[in-house]
């Protein structure tokens, strides 16, 4: 594409980049599971060290993503986008030539950071810029990402060469997203001008974006949603392998059939976001993800909880992106800055926190309780929304 192609056609332009932005951002999510095996091998570690490296990453991924608001204020989302990737292409390179296991988790910290602030610019300038139905879509891009992610970092081990190599791959693609970044630099710093001159939005502090209450309230909706998806991503596949006895192979398919679902939900409700109310799609998503976490609950009929698994990854789909697209609706692009990157910060610790606390919940009674445990975030889910709608009409 030329450069005069470029300058008629910015909006389309930057639109393919961050499509392209959310592929290779889910491309690392998917390699460290592949990678886990050979990883304990080279640097002789227990089974939960896997803990330690998720712990570094979510450290610099929440650090980044929380301050994102003040880095964009300050420096723009294209150099924003431009240093993030250089980030998190030297970390995976870190990954593939790190002879020690603390300069692993060192450049876990640092793609911590990297990922953590790419999420949190993209979503930010997505959430002023595109539609629903492309924040659908831009999301399920990060799906895809995340599955070939495995097929990437399985392909040189299946070859006989080390893990090693897999980060190297995935290093070299991010590497290629750092060059479109700078390339493209001059595009998204004009578009970035040209929304603060037509949007009339006063700058706001991180500190007074804080003391909005719907800030909160959406603060706590990203929370237990990232819980609740990675809940029932994480904890199905013992619930139905240990306590119900199910073949592991078979097991496996629902579980990926669950992730397959939320990635081809979001295509389906991106297309869906332009025909139909997006609140009354919120709501019809929240009320099947609940009848879906019942099925679940059911310990005896395995086939209604592998279709109310699939139910509940479809209906899983639009709620994180439509939840973001409505950000700048409600809290004006000023606030939503800030607003977005304490979404994604809330978001990244419901994925962690929520998870562990149900396994622990389940080590101490029986792993029937993850059942119900995501049927009752599901309830907290669209009360909280229902608490949010009627705080923005009375605001």
């Amino acid at each position: 594409m030329s450069v005069a192609t470029l300058k008629r056609r910015p909006g389309f332009v930057l639109l393919l980049i961050a499509y392209l932005g959310f592929i290779s951002l889910g491309l690392p999510d998917g390699t460290l599971g592949i990678a886990w095996p050979s990883l304990r091998t080279t640097f002789g570690l227990p089974l939960d060290a896997i803990g330690t490296i998720l712990a570094s990453t979510g450290i610099g991924y929440m650090v980044s993503s929380f301050n994102s608001g003040r880095i964009l204020a300050r420096f723009g989302v294209g150099r924003l986008l431009l240093i993030s990737s250089l980030l998190m292409a030297t970390s995976l390179f870190g990954y593939a030539i790190a002879p020690f296991w603390w300069m692993f988790l060192i450049c876990g910290v640092v793609a911590g950071l990297g990922s953590g602030a790419i999420d949190a610019g993209l979503n930010a300038y997505a959430a002023n810029n595109f539609g629903n139905r492309h924040i659908n879509w831009l999301h399920a891009c990060y799906g895809l990402g995340a599955t070939l992610g495995p097929l990437i970092m399985i392909t040189p081990l299946q070859l006989g060469y080390a893990w090693r190599w897999g980060y190297v791959v995935v290093g070299l693609i991010l590497s290629l997203m750092t060059v479109v970044f700078a390339f493209t630099l001059s595009l998204w710093e004009s578009s970035h001008t040209s929304s603060e001159n037509n949007t009339p939005s006063e700058q706001v502090s991180a500190f007074v974006t804080l003391q909005h209450p719907i800030v909160w309230l959406h603060i706590c909706l990203f929370f237990i949603y990232t819980g609740l998806e990675v809940t029932a991503g994480q904890l199905t596949y013992t619930l139905f392998t240990e306590s119900r006895g199910v073949d592991g192979a078979l097991a496996g398919v629902w579980v990926s059939i669950y992730w397959g679902s939320l990635t081809v939900g979001r295509i389906v409700f991106g297309v869906l976001t332009e025909r139909f109310n997006e609140h009354h799609l919120l709501r019809a998503s929240m009320l099947f993800l609940i009848i879906g976490a019942t099925l679940v609950s059911l310990p005896n009929i395995p086939l209604l909880s592998f279709v109310g698994l699939a139910l509940m990854g479809f209906t899983l789909a639009p709620i994180f992106p439509l939840l973001m697209a409505q950000t700048p609706q409600r809290l004006g692009q000023g606030r939503a800055m800030h607003a977005v990157g304490f979404q994604v910060s809330a978001a990244m610790l419901g994925a962690a926190a929520l998870p562990a606390l149900i396994s622990t919940l389940a080590q101490r009674v029986n792993l029937e309780v993850v059942g119900p445990a995501l049927c009752v975030m599901g309830i907290v889910l669209i009360v909280l929304y229902e608490i949010t709608l009627r705080t923005t009409k009375a605001l």
